[in-house]
């Protein structure tokens, strides 16, 4: 072979190698870019799935709170209803510490339209002023406290009153105390003290015997009037009752007897018209009989 043409057909070799080893680049990166782009697929997916769950967690979270917060209105509603439909009884004290009724007027067990839930304990004022004995007779006084149960739960402080000194402190510290009757009236007094708190206070006086005796004797016997009236008052009002149901039941038979009754008074009345009328016709008579005796005369002349 010639020189030229060995030359001629290595660069024939050595363009096809160059266009072989370009072909390859070009199939390896096309590769390696579809790889790329599914990885971003994939990452791209993977993020889109993170935030849609991210976002149903928001949801879920939301919706969560708003079923709290639903039902803390509704506790709290539930709750102002209940409060509406308590009421409370009457305090069994003016003064000092006592117990009420705390009674519910709606959703009683059975249908009831009230039921007492508990009791409770209400107060009044400090001041329970001058109180009555328990129990006394001609030698001695039993005094009570204010107070509810259970008594030891508070503290009482009795006093001896004395005028124009300072009060003495006994040394009984019970809710009961016991006092002999001496020859001149005596005064006591009652602290009930809770949580070292003034909760009540109460006076008593203590008379002599003869003091007691005189206001026993002088007492009017106001007791056997009042029982005498409210009898009589409760006979008469039975009494009425009485006639009432009896008017009611026969009150045909007693419309025929007031029917009766005004039918004869409206005959009474018609037969004393005609005699009051006769009678005034006969008293007018004699006037007209000489008038005719008149007429009759001057006829006659």
């Amino acid at each position: 072979m010639s020189p030229g043409l060995t030359g001629c057909f290595s660069g024939l070799l050595l363009t096809v190698g160059w266009l072989f080893l370009a072909g390859l680049q070009s199939a390896c990166g096309t590769n390696v870019t579809a790889i790329q782009d599914t990885g971003l697929a994939h990452e791209s997916e993977s993020d889109g799935e993170g935030e849609g769950e991210n976002e149903e967690e928001a949801e879920n979270d939301s919706e969560v709170e708003e079923n709290e917060s639903q039902a803390e209105v509704e506790e709290d509603v539930s709750n102002r209803t209940v409060v509406k439909e308590v009421e409370f009884g009457m305090c069994t004290v003016t003064c000092g510490v006592g117990v009420r009724e705390v009674i519910l007027t709606n959703g009683c067990p059975g249908g009831e339209s009230k039921c007492i839930v508990r009791i409770e304990e209400c107060r009044g004022p400090v001041d329970c002023g001058w109180g009555k004995p328990i129990s006394e007779s001609l030698g001695s006084v039993r005094l009570a406290c204010i107070h509810i149960s259970p008594v030891n739960r508070f503290k009482y402080m009795w006093k001896l009153l004395r005028p124009d000194q300072q009060p003495m402190i006994l040394a009984n510290d019970s809710a009961i105390l016991e006092v002999h009757r001496e020859a001149y009236p005596l005064a006591f007094e009652c602290d009930t003290l809770e949580n070292n708190e003034l909760i009540a206070t109460v006076k008593f006086t203590v008379y002599t015997m003869n003091e007691l005796q005189i206001r026993r004797s002088s007492r009017p016997d106001t007791d056997a009037v009042l029982v005498f009236v409210l009898t009589i008052g409760v006979i008469i009002c039975v009494f009425v009752i009485f006639v009432l149901i009896f008017i009611i039941v026969n009150w045909a038979a007693v419309k025929a007897f007031w029917g009766a009754r005004s039918s004869t008074a409206e005959i009474q009345s018609e037969l004393s018209s005609v005699r009051y009328k006769d009678s005034n016709s006969l008293d007018q008579a004699p006037t007209e009989i000489p008038v005719e005796d008149d007429a009759l005369s001057e006829w006659n002349e």
